[in-house]
């Protein structure tokens, strides 16, 4: 059951980082928002922004383009809980 629940964990994760990931980069490179795909990342992404908003500035450069530095923040604040999740895993396995 424990690597049922790690690895749950790990896809869990990855996946928020994979949609924060094409948040960014579609920032990034100005796509347009009223794209399907597009404002499906950007409204489904929102929630996991939440709490980092505001944290830091959001340039943006002529053209449209973002560097959303708070989703890069978002990026490496979740892969980092993601990684406490497993070390914690991992020493409630060795327990047992």
């Amino acid at each position: 059951m424990p690597k049922f629940i790690k690895d749950l964990a790990m896809l869990v994760f990855g996946l928020i980082e994979l949609l924060l990931v094409f948040r960014f980069v579609l920032k990034l490179l100005a796509a347009n928002p009223q794209a399907g795909f597009v404002s499906w990342i950007y409204v489904t992404s929102q929630p996991l922004l939440h709490p980092f908003l505001f944290a830091f500035p959001t340039p943006q450069v002529r053209g449209g383009f973002t560097l959303e530095i708070t989703t890069l923040f978002a990026i490496f604040a979740y892969a980092f809980m993601g990684y406490l999740v497993q070390e914690l895993l991992t020493m409630i396995a060795k327990k047992r």
